[in-house]
């Protein structure tokens, strides 16, 4: 059994596939635990310092969450799935589908094993089964055992521009714009709406996670694959290379942004360009002409 590596399967557990008010679903289950070495075999040494051995068993020392919202979901879909700790109605878009604490590992043997579970739960995340609207996100939480929130929220921050350019769309969206500079300086909470000062932010701080609520929905399992990768990537480049530079950063993200604009180089020339200015804009606060228009400027501000 131990060659066969980590196995994830259903707890035959009735209300993990039982619809529930907002935030009355089950407990997550941890996941990035308890994986072996035929796991992890073909890690390069570099990737390798993202786990963590505990005896014959190796941890993740990166996890991720996704949550799935939806507008309705396919008859007969909702039951108890490997990926999701359970199901809960949402108020903006309808019902939420909400992965476990998931190992969030380069590409391997257990890498693989995550993506099977997302196969498997695909008349959830697939939009042509279970379908969702602009109105939707696609939350996505991440940690870093023996980091705090606020020490991942600063490290994240410094390449951060590049899911600004990806998302641009939902910077205007009262749900996650919030704090849009991702600054941990009080000061810049004055003028928010006291409903929003805790949750509504492009990347929500909690204690020891960080929730990035500007991705959008999540319509098909290839691309959650592909966000799955590229966060990943920010997570590794940010927490191992503090004095990596964005352009370097950009150069890591490039062959999972080619996947994930299906080989368009002109679509991904144009998000790395908007990335440099979105980054530059949350070091800075300089707003440069073709990020104005996304940020709900009707002109390009005077410096």
């Amino acid at each position: 059994m131990a060659n066969q590596g980590i196995t994830y399967e259903i707890e035959n557990r009735s209300d993990r596939g039982t619809l529930h008010s907002y935030h009355y679903k089950p407990g997550y289950r941890v996941m990035n635990k308890g994986a072996k070495a035929s796991d992890v075999a073909q890690l390069k040494t570099a990737d390798k310092r993202n786990l963590i051995a505990t005896g014959i068993d190796i941890d993740s020392r990166f996890t991720i969450g996704m949550e799935v919202e939806k507008t309705s979901l396919s008859r007969g879909a909702l039951r108890e799935y490997e990926l999701f700790c359970g199901f809960e109605r949402d108020g903006s878009c309808g019902y939420e589908a909400v992965t476990n604490i998931l190992p969030l590992v380069p590409a391997s043997e257990w890498r693989n094993k995550v993506y099977d579970m997302m196969h498997k739960a695909s008349r959830i995340i697939e939009d042509r089964f279970s379908p969702s609207n602009a109105k939707c996100g696609g939350h996505i939480s991440l940690a870093v055992e023996g980091m705090s929130g606020a020490d991942l929220f600063a490290a994240v921050r410094k390449n951060a521009g590049l899911i600004y350019a990806i998302y641009r769309h939902r910077l205007q969206n009262g749900y996650c714009r919030w704090n849009i500079r991702m600054s941990s300086n009080s000061d810049e909470w004055t003028g928010i709406p006291v409903a929003n000062r805790r949750k509504y932010h492009v990347c929500l701080l909690r204690d020891n996670v960080i929730e990035f609520r500007l991705p959008s929905r999540f319509q098909s399992v290839k691309q959650m694959m592909r966000r799955y990768e590229l966060m990943y990537i920010l997570v590794d480049f940010s927490v191992n290379n503090p004095n990596g530079t964005f352009k370097s950063f950009l150069a890591k993200a490039e062959p999972t942004l080619r996947l994930m604009y299906e080989g368009d180089q002109a679509k991904v020339d144009e998000i790395m360009t908007l990335a440099v200015s979105f980054q530059k804009y949350i070091k800075t606060g300089k707003v440069t002409e073709d990020i104005a228009g996304w940020l709900g400027f009707t002109e390009t501000p005077r410096p």
